[in-house]
Parts: structure tokens; C-alpha cells; sequence
């Protein structure tokens, strides 16, 4: 490169530090313009605190947090709060989603191969964005997100976005990439000489998984999903894939970080291994045994069934629901879901929501008592079940004096119709005010 070409190249450096400077001065304007929370007097017509319903609450907001909650003969109301007056309402806490993939779309739009290898990141994150305020919009203010499926650490950026009020969305805990068995996952199909991109990361052998396990958690995941077996057996059949050394491993280096392990597994062998290696949810569980479910039981292990994903699936795959004989997949997984529930397997809520549109989340609640849990569990576990599953109790998943204001309303009660939760009426995050009637 000639001499002469050196102004032009700090010419040019100078212009993109004034525009980044341009851009931090508009940032930080932005940020201190952002409305501010204000105090809050809350009156529906009853309040569902995460446990039980009570009649005649209110409930003070101020800031960020709740600062009173109970009787309206008991409660104090702070001078010159704003009251809002939620008639017909059932105020509860924000609904927690237990699996979600905020970077995918439903797989009738476009097939999970070709979202991991032909979507550039770009579009998955812009797209994520609005799955992340359709999400907040819908009622759940906080969702765990089990892997950016061949997106990097995407979903960490996405977490980093919301938190910092760029973007509207649920409070997020992040899995990164996941890890998969060398071998196991996809896409596939495709010539063995090419190296194809995968949903997921492989690690295999001591070394190797506690160098990707530490290196996901420096690179910003809360949570760590494996997936302890898939379709990779000779038939294209589901099997394990770590041994329960190496899934013990990957629960040890996690457990010292302070952060869980999540297992993807449907196979008996699958399941019993992840549980006997300490994770503390199992994903999906279709083919679980009682002998299975006893011992997650035991070892206090959730179930995260996501019977949504499942049913959405086959009716892209032609299964005319309500219409056509239930499928042998839907039959398994009433039977595996009511032996989970007779073993009393903690029951954790999430939809697989990416299979299926985001929005679409209570979805999965509604299924959960058409199988045979009962409303009012079912509301329990969406809200203080997995706030206290998901280490979050002591932040939010009740109408509870000092957590955050995490709070929704819906029109009817919920404790009686489940589906009352699709008709959302305020949606409030850390105090601040999305959507009020």
C-alpha cells in the first residue's frame, strides 16, 4: 500500500469513531429517556399469588418491585400512585416458559434444516425480536431458552438486548449452543466428505466436554443443555448418546459454576442416565417408564414434557386433529405423561416454542390439563414451580412483597379455565408497564 493512501485511511477511521461516538452519546440518551416505573396501585378482581386465589387483594408496585400485596382493608396506598382499577381481572405473577428457541420459527414455515443452514444470523436475530416481544406481549415475562440451534451465542446477545432495554422482551436464561454427541445430531442427509454446520455443539471424551462446558459458560450460558440421546441408532431410532460418566462430568463442571444441567432425552436408557447423573430437568420424556419416572422422582428431577411441540409436528405432518384417530406418538405420550404424574415427577412448564409459533405459549398449559394435570397445578408450576425450578424464587414467580414486578392480568379466573390466560389484559416487567387495558 502506498504512502499516500495513509490519510485517507485515518480520514476513514475518524469518520467511524465520530459516528460510534455518535451512536454511544444517542445510546445513553436513549437509555436515560426511557420511562421510568412508576408507583402502582393494582385492584382486579382477585389475585392468584402463585399458590392460592384471594378476592379483594391490591397490590403495590413501586419501582421495580412489589412493596405490598394482600387485602385492600390491610393495605396502605402510597400518595399521588396511579390506581388502576382491573374489574372482571385475575392479577398473577408473569408466566414462565420452560423451553423455548427464540431464534427458530415453526417448522411449517420453514424446516428446521434449512433454518440452521440457510438462514443467515442476521435474520434469525431480527426475526427473534419480535418472537421476543410477541412472547412478553403473550403474558410471559420470563423464558428459558434451550439452545440457539446453529445460531453461535446469538441468544446471549438477544439476553443482552432485552436487558438493557434495546429491545421489548421476557426476562431470558440461555443454554448458548448445547451440546451434542459427535455424530448425533443434524442437519444430516448430506455427503459424508462435507462438513456440515450443526444444530448444536459436539464434545466427546474428559478433555474434550470439560473444555466445551466451561467454554459455554464463559461465553454466557445460565444454563447447560445436553442432549443425552437422539436419532442416531441403526434404524434412525432414538439412543443414548453420552455415557453417564461423561453426562456426570458435564453436571459436575456445571453444578461448580453454580449454573444447572438440562438433559434433552425420550428413551428409558436416556432418561435414566441423565437422571442418575443429576440434571435437574429432563426434556420431552416421551417413552419414559414408571421405573423411569420413579426415579426422577426420587432424585428430584422435573419433567419438562412439551407435549405442544409433539402435536404441533404431526399436524404439519398431515394429522387432522380433532378430526383423524390420535397418532401412536400422541397415544405414548398420553401414557408416559400419566405415568409421570402417577410417579410424581415434578412437573416443569414449557412448550418447545420455536416448533410452534411464539405467542402461542399457553398452548402447552392448555394441553397440560387436557392430559390430565389439574388447572390449578398446572398454573402453579407456570409461575412459582418454575421460578423455584429454575433458581428464580427468591426474584420472582409470586405476588409477593419484595420480588419484582413480574405481573400479568387476564380477563376470568384461570384457576377454573385455563385458557383464560390467552386473554391478557396488563403485562408488567420489573415494574415497567407493556400493555394495560
Amino acid at each position: 500500500m502506498s504512502i499516500n493512501a495513509t490519510p485517507q485511511i485515518l480520514t476513514s477511521r475518524s469518520w467511524l469513531l465520530a459516528l460510534a461516538l455518535v451512536l454511544m452519546t444517542f445510546s445513553g440518551s436513549f437509555s436515560q429517556n426511557r420511562p421510568k416505573p412508576e408507583t402502582l396501585v393494582l385492584k382486579p378482581s382477585q389475585v392468584f399469588d402463585g399458590q392460592n386465589l384471594h378476592r379483594d387483594w391490591v397490590v403495590v408496585v413501586e419501582g421495580e418491585r412489589i412493596t405490598a400485596a394482600g387485602p385492600a382493608s390491610s393495605v396502605t396506598i402510597p400518595p399521588q400512585a396511579r390506581v388502576l382499577e382491573l374489574p372482571n381481572q385475575t392479577l398473577l405473577p408473569g408466566l414462565i416458559e420452560g423451553h423455548s428457541h427464540l431464534l427458530l420459527h415453526p417448522y411449517n414455515e420453514t424446516s428446521w434444516n434449512d433454518q440452521v443452514l440457510k438462514e443467515a444470523d442476521a435474520l434469525r436475530v431480527a426475526r427473534a425480536t419480535v418472537h421476543a416481544k410477541a412472547t412478553l406481549m403473550a403474558g410471559f415475562t420470563t423464558v428459558r431458552d434451550l439452545g440457539s440451534e446453529g445460531a453461535e451465542y446469538a441468544d446471549v446477545g438477544l439476553k443482552q438486548a432485552i436487558d438493557q432495554g434495546i429491545i421489548p422482551g421476557p426476562r431470558m436464561l440461555v443454554a448458548g449452543k448445547a451440546m451434542i454427541a459427535t455424530g448425533s445430531y443434524g442437519p444430516k442427509g448430506f455427503d459424508p466428505a462435507f462438513e456440515v454446520p450443526q444444530g448444536a455443539e459436539a464434545a466427546d471424551g474428559i478433555d474434550n466436554i470439560s473444555r466445551v462446558v466451561r467454554d459455554q459458560i464463559g461465553k454466557g450460558a445460565d444454563v447447560l443443555k445436553v442432549y443425552a440421546d437422539y436419532r442416531w441408532g441403526p434404524n434412525g431410532e432414538a439412543m443414548p448418546t453420552f455415557t453417564l460418566a461423561e453426562l456426570k462430568l458435564i453436571v459436575e463442571i456445571a453444578t461448580s459454576s453454580g449454573r444447572p444441567v438440562v438433559a434433552h432425552a425420550s428413551t428409558p436408557e436416556g432418561m435414566r442416565r441423565a437422571a442418575e447423573a443429576g440434571v435437574e430437568t429432563i426434556e420431552h420424556g416421551d417413552n419414559g417408564t414408571p421405573e423411569v419416572f420413579r426415579l426422577m422422582a426420587k432424585k428430584n428431577v422435573a419433567l419438562c414434557p412439551t407435549l405442544a411441540a409433539g402435536d404441533a409436528i404431526l399436524q404439519y405432518n398431515g394429522w387432522r386433529k380433532g378430526i383423524d384417530p390420535e397418532p401412536a406418538r400422541i397415544v405414548q405420550k398420553r401414557a408416559s405423561f400419566k405415568a409421570a404424574l402417577a410417579a410424581k415427577v415434578p412437573i416443569c412448564v414449557g412448550g418447545d416454542v420455536g416448533v410452534f409459533p411464539h405467542g402461542d405459549n399457553a398452548r402447552e398449559l392448555e394441553m397440560l390439563v387436557s392430559y390430565g394435570m389439574s388447572t390449578l397445578d398446572v398454573l402453579r408450576a407456570a409461575t412459582a414451580g418454575n421460578a423455584k425450578r429454575f433458581h428464580l424464587d427468591n426474584r420472582l414467580g409470586m405476588v409477593k412483597e419484595g420480588l419484582l414486578a413480574d405481573l400479568i392480568s387476564v380477563s376470568g379466573d384461570p384457576t377454573q379455565d385455563i385458557s383464560s390466560l390467552r386473554n391478557v389484559q396488563l403485562v408488567m416487567k420489573g415494574g415497567q408497564l407493556y400493555r394495560e387495558p
